[in-house]
């Protein structure tokens, strides 16, 4: 084991949700909320939707469904029950931190009242001794009886990133003081000493929660309880409870573990959480480790829109190439922790394919769980829905996207992943500045010798063309934009640049300059590894960055999406659509529909193998991105499209 004596945290060069040490092991740097800003396109509709809309309204629901009214029940302020599931209150936590950030976006005196308002209640419900979850508190649980299932330390995990998030964006120490006295709570109830509860949470959260705590207050135990969350995980603990322990990400230790299993949120959580770890402590052998673990994930149990989790069972990953685009859980909070985890991975190595899963996931697995209106969302994200989809329940995207959920999970995710996303855009190292993500905007770095201010005009992901234009520069910054993998033929400033990797400017950076990036985002089809057997003889549409959907509202009378076919051969076409869906690029392909032969009834769905196949016709297919998808009502999609 390769691990270092944890040093004294520096003070934290960049503060959004993971802003780690100057002693951390990290290539890149993150930068303070306010350092960038997304003021158009595709992502600046998203952030006007999650502010104005999905914010407020999500404050709304958490009203009506209880999970405001446990805090205040558990505080003495009201009578009742619980309401809602054992983790109502991570909910909360979320919204908390949205909130948070979406204030240090653009400070609003209402929404700081509504912040400090929610943050009373929640203070109010702690227990003396700093324990703090309303529901078990409610129910008269026996404190971490259960912890496979009562989420007690999930809950905490999260309160620790909105207390993080309240202090850096509002500068406010509310709901900190809360989060301290919890997390001493924690540290005084946890480990290996004598009268500690040698016990892990079934769900993982609270390793990164402390990681980010240690890292604003600087207090050096709770880093070492999330290094000892993550050493007990694989010891035998869940299975001592009488559970499996594969769902819960506790069958092998994490730096023994060479891919990701069980249910996919706790899964990617646990490899965010642990990386935070790894980075803090100097542990080069838990990080190499979790390298290898995000590259398995990615070769064999990702979805091509990022989406995380091929069974409905378990929620979870299944088996290598088990990825049934039918079947796709791909739950929304899924792609959100493997966003969280390809970002950590992205500032401790520096490299690129990192950011090239960032993108994927946000743009693709991500979005998609989200209504253009911002009020509306997915739980799961499938890659195909049949005509006569039956909508059973709330989770079976047929229903199309609602307004909550009883497991509401997944819209205050969504709106913390948004009110932090410029946070995303870009790193610095000392006299450089790495652009990762590209959407119009500016940026203000400082770098060692000065301030980088930039200005990004961009059309991305619908068009290629990214110009940084530079409005001032101190002497000797350099620039490096990263250049997908997908972008074969990319050219910076009229040069030939290599693809998956950054390109760097060559030339002293001068105000008034203009960085030309060029990423050719032409359509193009896409086939899976032949082991995946459920898409095998299929392709898939993307452009640029985008995977491209066939919706049944899209195609041509008769056109029924199970019984067309794509030819290969001939080529793809593009059409603006500003009129569409808050403007897209439709791509066309030519393909052939099925007619279906007569049978009599009771012949069965078999044939004989060899027989005659159905008679065709030509038909012209149409695709739009695949995050935007049931915009226009639920109906039949498919990403896979079986070839002619």
């Amino acid at each position: 084991m390769t691990t270092t004596t944890h040093r004294p945290a520096g003070p934290t060069t960049g503060r959004g949700p993971a802003a780690p040490t100057t002693s951390a092991i990290a290539a890149l740097r993150p930068l303070p909320p306010g350092a960038a800003s997304i003021d158009g396109g595709l992502w600046g509709h998203r952030l006007r939707a999650n502010r104005e809309a999905s914010v407020p309204s999500g404050l709304e629901r958490l009203h009506e469904a209880g999970n405001l009214r446990n805090l205040e029940i558990a505080a003495g302020q009201a009578e009742g029950e619980a309401e809602g599931p054992v983790f109502a209150d991570s909910d909360v936590h979320k919204w908390l931190e949205a909130a948070a950030w979406e204030y240090g976006r653009e400070p609003d005196e209402r929404l700081l009242e509504d912040v400090l308002r929610v943050t009373r209640a929640v203070a109010a419900a702690q227990a003396p001794d700093g324990y703090l979850d309303s529901v078990p508190q409610l129910r008269g649980v026996e404190r971490y009886t259960d912890l496979p299932w009562s989420h007690e330390l999930y809950c905490a995990g999260h309160l620790f990133q909105a207390a993080v998030a309240q202090s850096r964006a509002t500068g406010r120490r509310e709901l900190l003081d809360v989060a301290v006295r919890l997390a001493d709570h924690l540290v005084a109830t946890f480990g290996d000493g004598d009268g500690k509860l040698r016990e892990v949470d079934g769900h993982p959260v609270v390793e990164m929660g402390l990681v980010e705590l240690y890292r604003e207050t600087g207090t050096a135990a709770y880093l070492e309880l999330a290094r000892w969350f993550v050493e007990a995980r694989g010891t035998g603990i869940i299975a001592g409870h009488g559970k499996a322990p594969t769902y819960f990400s506790d069958r092998v230790r994490v730096r023994e573990a060479t891919t990701v299993e069980g249910h996919a949120v706790r899964a990617v959580y646990l490899g965010a959480g642990a990386t935070d770890v790894a980075v803090e402590t100097g542990d080069t052998e838990l990080l190499a480790a979790l390298e290898r673990q995000y590259a398995a994930m990615v070769d064999a149990k990702q979805y091509i829109t990022g989406g995380l989790g091929s069974r409905w069972e378990g929620e979870a990953f299944g088996d290598p190439y088990e990825l049934p685009a039918d079947r796709a859980y791909a739950e929304t909070c899924a792609a959100i922790g493997g966003v969280q985890w390809a970002w950590r991975l992205l500032l401790a190595t520096g490299d690129a394919r990192y950011a090239d899963q960032i993108e994927r996931m946000l743009l693709n697995g991500f979005l998609a769980g989200l209504s253009l209106a911002g009020t509306e969302y997915f739980y799961v994200n499938p890659l195909q829905v049949r005509a006569d989809a039956h909508a059973d329940e709330e989770r079976t995207p047929a229903s199309g996207r609602l307004p909550w959920f009883g497991c509401a999970c997944c819209p205050p995710n969504v709106m913390r992943t948004l009110s932090s996303l410029e946070g995303y855009l870009a790193t610095t190292t000392g006299d450089a500045v790495q652009l990762h993500q590209y959407a119009p905007g500016t940026l203000a770095v400082a770098l060692d010798g000065g301030t980088l201010r930039l200005r990004v005009e961009t059309r991305y992901p619908h068009a290629g063309r990214v110009v940084v234009h530079v409005e001032e520069a101190p002497a000797g910054a350099r620039l490096a934009l990263r250049v997908p993998a997908w972008a074969h033929g990319a050219t910076l400033d009229g040069a030939s640049v290599a693809p998956g990797a950054y390109a760097t400017v060559d030339r002293a950076l001068a105000a008034g300059d203009a960085v030309v990036l060029e990423l050719p985002v032409a359509p193009r089809l896409t086939a899976a590894d032949p082991r995946v057997d459920a898409v095998r003889g299929c392709v898939a549409i993307e452009r640029g960055p985008l995977v491209y959907a066939l919706e049944q509202g899209d195609q041509e009378p008769g056109a029924v999406l199970d019984d067309v076919r794509l030819d290969p051969a001939a080529p793809l076409g593009e059409e603006e659509r500003p009129d569409l869906l808050g403007g897209v690029v439709v791509v066309t392909a030519r393909g052939t529909v099925a007619e279906r032969p007569a049978v009599p009834a009771g012949a069965g769905q078999y044939r004989p193998a060899g027989a005659a196949p159905a008679a065709s016709r030509p038909v012209t297919l149409r695709a739009i991105p695949y995050h935007l998808w049931a915009n226009r009502g639920p109906q039949a999609m498919r990403v896979w499209v079986p070839v002619a």
